[in-house]
């Protein structure tokens, strides 16, 4: 099948954003940020406490569950030398990250390593219980030891620290390894929020409860590449990196009886809907895994195929998990959201104000089209507050889209 791709120039998703509009600190309530609401055109202007009354009819809103492990890891050589490891992944595709956080006495990361130069082939470097060792030099694997019955991810809340965004340039606070985790966040194994559920307090929660709004839950591992600036002209050219994603049979059968519009809240949910869609896809065409996982290339979605139904897709999904006995599906994705991409799990979503040139503005494009900059400048005029600490959107699919 042939790739067909289409050729976005990402200077078309500049704009410019003062550092004044970078929202540093959380503000003190979660609920208290602004939300703007874009349909059909129109824009609206109201706090998220008051989310619901903008939530269409039957109305399914779809969250991310991960959590965010304190990735930094701040080294010192005995000649004081500082090295910062900053965990991407652990070096496993068969098991859910949060898993593999439980392990005990060694695990394999691939991180990133700042002032690698300084740190040599054969030097251990220690912190508390913790020594560090090159696995593989070229690809930053590197191996993790400890020699008590604690697990990994108890040892690295001791001595790890939240990553915050690169934009926010401040150091961690205590208060971040609060503000920077939604409420009900549960899989360990983000390197960064779903910062679209960060504006999710227990009032707003419990104000759809109360109006019956249903809930669903799905887990994908934000990576470091969700701050990586498109570099490339083309869009197409962007290097997406890979996100784990995990979901299950019941996840799947909720979304087949669900009768009504689809909210993700947040990119990353959006992203992993899609990919959840393709995987079924994957299936139906007998296309191999890699170990027996499905690995999502970013090209996938824009091959010419013949239409294949959602309804298709997810229950090849359920005979496959059911025919293998799995109770928790492992992929990844690498699945890039563009203009010219048909969504099929998302007839609005909750988002926060995105970065210039991103795929995740990118994304937002691909949802209402050109009409994003009017948002944007809408936001900017208004004092809203952008990025991860910033207010939020609700913006519904564009008709024309």
């Amino acid at each position: 099948m042939s790739i067909q791709m289409p050729n976005i120039p990402i200077q078309a998703f500049d704009y410019p954003l003062p550092e004044s509009k970078i929202a540093q600190f959380p503000l003190a309530n979660r609920h208290d940020s602004k939300l703007l609401i874009y349909k059909e055109g129109l824009i609206q202007h109201n706090s998220f406490r008051n989310l619901a009354d903008y939530l269409p009819e039957n109305a399914l809103l779809i969250f991310n569950n991960t959590k965010v492990i304190p990735a930094r890891i701040p080294l010192f050589k005995e000649n004081g030398v500082a090295i910062e490891l900053f965990l991407l992944h652990p070096i496993s595709n068969s098991a859910p990250t949060e898993q593999l956080m439980e392990s005990k006495g060694e695990i394999v990361w691939e991180c990133l390593v700042g002032n690698k130069k300084r740190w040599k082939e054969q030097d251990v470097l220690t912190r508390g219980a913790l020594s560090f060792s090159w696995v593989n030099r070229e690809e930053n694997h590197i191996r993790i030891n400890w020699n008590t019955d604690q697990p990994f991810a108890e040892i690295l809340d001791e001595i790890g620290k939240i990553p915050l965004p690169p934009y926010m340039e401040r150091d961690t606070e205590l208060s971040d390894s609060d503000r920077y985790q939604t409420l009900f966040s549960e899989k360990l194994g983000a390197v960064a929020a779903p910062t679209a559920s960060l504006h999710f307090s227990e009032e707003v929660l419990a104000d759809l409860d109360r109006r019956n709004i249903p809930k669903t839950y799905l887990t994908l591992h934000v990576g470091a590449g969700t701050f990586l600036p498109v570099k490339e002209e083309d869009v197409r050219n962007h290097p997406m990196h890979r996100e784990q994603l995990v979901f299950t049979p019941e996840l799947i059968k909720t979304l087949l009886t669900h009768r009504g519009p689809f909210i993700p809240v947040g990119t990353t949910a959006l992203r992993a809907l899609e990919s959840m869609y393709w995987s079924g896809v994957w299936l139906l065409e007998k296309r191999p895994m890699d170990n027996g996982v499905l690995v999502i290339p970013k090209e996938f979605a824009y091959e010419l195929r013949s239409t294949i139904r959602i309804k298709d897709s997810l229950e090849a999904i359920i005979r496959y998990l059911e025919a293998n006995n799995i109770h928790q599906w492992v992929a990844e994705t690498e699945i890039l959201i563009m203009p010219g991409y048909t969504l099929h799990f998302c007839d609005g979503i909750v988002t926060n104000f995105h970065q210039p040139k991103s795929t995740l503005l990118v994304l937002i494009a691909a949802l209402i089209g050109d009409d994003w900059r009017r948002v944007y400048d809408t936001a900017l005029a208004n004092d809203y507050r952008f990025l991860s600490y910033g207010d939020s959107s609700l913006l519904f699919k564009k008709k024309d889209i």
